[in-house]
């Protein structure tokens, strides 16, 4: 018992006070290998990892957007909604140029797997899409469980 003690204050001081908790709440995203590529480099060939941005909230996890064509996109990801059923839609910071339903392969409180393309075409010269992944309210239809992505 006295080891426990005369050792608990060197593992608190070896700790650096740089330990993170994410918050399922928020929303997060951070950078994942998703694949690799061959390339020759200065005559070596080497394998090089593909970094892809993985977004997440308390709802949908593990989601990734590739940029597949000129303006279609493919999403990938798990969700965890009422009747494995979610709803999306594409703005451009002024108007939803776009919005679809889909379903995932299990209803909460499993994690069900979806993916699926979209095809959006931009109204303006240069403007910023976002993809927005939901729950629908049973109550009142609102939208819940937002989880807002870049399109680029």
């Amino acid at each position: 018992m006295k080891l426990i003690y005369f050792a608990l204050p060197f593992f608190l001081l070896a700790c650096d006070g740089n330990t993170s908790r994410t918050n399922t709440t928020e929303v997060s995203d951070s950078l994942v290998v998703t694949d690799s590529i061959e390339m020759v480099y200065n005559g070596r060939e080497i394998t090089a990892p593909v970094l892809s941005k993985v977004y997440a909230n308390d709802r949908f996890r593990e989601v990734t957007v590739e940029k597949v064509g000129g303006q279609t996109f493919r999403v990938q990801g798990q969700a965890q909604v009422f009747e494995a059923n979610f709803s999306w839609v594409v703005e451009d910071g002024h108007n939803e140029l776009k919005q679809g339903n889909e379903m995932t392969t299990a209803g909460a409180p499993e994690w069900g797997a979806f993916e699926f393309t979209v095809e959006v075409e931009k109204e303006r010269e240069n403007p910023t899409l976002t993809l927005v992944l939901f729950e629908s309210s049973a109550k009142d239809g609102s939208k819940q469980h937002e989880l807002n992505i870049p399109l680029n």
